[in-house]
């Protein structure tokens, strides 16, 4: 079944910058270029409401892990924390110089990331709302800034056409990977930690894998990219572009399986929700959409039994596949030196065709290796929760 559209929400007055959801869905939050953030409630007849403080464009909104907080940045060069509820009250973070175009909280909700046109990325604490320290190598605006599922990394977009990865602990790069034609918009971590995917104005998506720092993905569109979202099962990307379309990848098989028509004027943002059954998008027509993800119940299931039963072989397949859809294997070297004689030159052939043999193969284990991580940690994950049931267990029957 075909994603399709579920709510449609109306209130603001200019151009939807950011969209975010809490985590039990009840809410969504969005942030727009008319100063003003707001709460949308997803229960039907339930009023919205409409946070008045920044003094300009909110750029960006972000619910924290628990719900209890909304961050917002602006154009008025403040970060503000509100409480979503029917006073609004905020508090005010200064710190950055210039526009600020991105806030992300860490996956414990203890710190957040926030990313300026002042060219820095700036570290805070959430509950003594205090500056930590400061990222600064990008020679231009930097768009987007995210933490790592594991909070051990920040990731980075900019408008000097790089994406950067730092440590959180150290406080260093530890790699730019600079394959954009184009200003980077949005970055984001895969559901793993292992994966990054960038959107372009060089209409492009990349995907790359942050532990051998290699492409694993492109994709070629033929407008500019504003936003991207990973499905929490990992399996797929939805993106908004500026030719008002949403797309949605399919990352397992790397090609587009939706391209969905909303908006009128550029899709500027969109986000899946935690759960991965919702997806909103927001334009510069002033509208928030809110669309039923559809695939997701049948896919992400077996997804998720895929990877349980052990068939990794066709999930590794299927991504080996994608890989080389996208052009990212060794090209054929085709020799054509008129000295060399024809034996050499068949050695020489015969000799990339092997090399090339070992690439793939080396990339299967990679991708093998992969899908084991996730299997391991989902092994893990369900060992925690027997163990927690069985602590339920025993406290009941001594209770």
């Amino acid at each position: 079944e075909d994603p399709s559209l579920e709510r449609h929400f109306k209130g603001h007055r200019d151009a939807v910058t950011s969209v975010d959801f809490s985590l039990n869905k009840k809410q969504l939050a969005s942030g727009s270029m008319d100063s003003c953030l707001m709460i949308w409630s997803m229960k039907p007849q339930m009023r919205a409401y409409r946070f008045v403080g920044h003094k300009d464009a909110v750029m960006c909104v972000q619910f924290s892990p628990s719900g209890h907080l909304v961050a917002s940045g602006s154009r008025d060069k403040t970060v503000r924390l509100w409480v979503p509820s029917v006073k609004g009250e905020s508090t005010v973070f200064k710190a950055h110089t210039a526009t600020v175009r991105s806030v992300h909280f860490s996956s414990d909700g203890q710190s957040l990331v926030t990313a300026s046109d002042d060219k820095t990325i700036k570290v805070w604490t959430v509950h003594r709302q205090k500056f930590l320290f400061s990222l600064s190598q990008h020679i231009n605006w930097v768009r987007c800034a995210r933490f790592s599922p594991d909070g051990r990394l920040i990731v980075s977009s900019s408008d000097d056409k790089t994406v950067k990865l730092w440590d959180k602990i150290s406080r260093e790069c530890i790699h730019s990977f600079c394959e954009h034609e184009g200003f980077v918009n949005h970055v984001d971590f895969h559901p793993s930690g292992t994966c990054i995917a960038a959107a372009g104005t060089d209409n492009t998506v990349k995907v790359w894998d942050v532990r051998m720092n290699r492409l694993l993905q492109h994709y070629q569109g033929n407008a500019v990219v504003n936003s991207l979202s990973f499905h929490p099962s990992g399996s797929y990307l939805v993106t908004a572009s500026n030719d008002s379309t949403l797309k949605i990848l399919d990352l397992l098989e790397g090609r587009l399986l939706y391209t969905l028509h909303g908006h009128q004027g550029p899709a500027t943002c969109v986000a899946f929700s935690r759960a991965g059954d919702l997806f909103a998008s927001g334009g510069s027509d002033e509208q928030v959409m809110v669309w039923k993800t559809n695939f997701d119940a049948a896919d992400y299931g077996d997804v998720l039994k895929t990877q349980k039963s052990g068939s990794s072989v066709d999930g590794t397949r299927r991504t080996l596949q994608s890989e080389m859809d996208c052009g990212v294997h060794l090209k054929k070297t085709k020799i054509q030196d008129p000295g060399r004689n024809h034996a050499q030159q068949e050695e020489m052939t015969s000799l990339t065709n092997t090399l090339e043999h070992i690439m793939g193969q080396l990339d299967v284990l990679t991708q093998t290796v992969c899908i084991l991580e996730q299997r391991l940690t989902l092994t893990e994950d369900k060992l925690k929760e027997c163990l927690e049931n069985q602590q339920k267990i025993i406290q009941n029957k001594t209770s």
